[in-house]
């Protein structure tokens, strides 16, 4: 079975992409990255902006992780 990855990029080279979930399901992945506060083009947490502030733009996504 394959599970996913959730890494958060960022649009500033200075920020390097990390992963900030492991070992997820497809569809939990999937759901994850629905969520309007993934983004910083959609969110409107205080937490998110101020990333964003300090940051620039930002996005989560997934990619595969490993197959167990």
């Amino acid at each position: 079975m394959m599970r996913y990855k959730i890494i958060r990029m960022y649009q500033d080279e200075l920020h390097s992409s990390r992963v900030i979930h492991r070992g997820l399901s497809l569809a939990d992945a999937q759901e994850y990255c629905r969520d309007p506060e993934t983004s910083s083009s959609t969110a409107t947490s205080g937490h998110a902006k101020q990333r964003t502030k300090r940051c620039g733009p930002w996005f989560d996504g997934y990619d595969v992780d490993y197959k167990s």
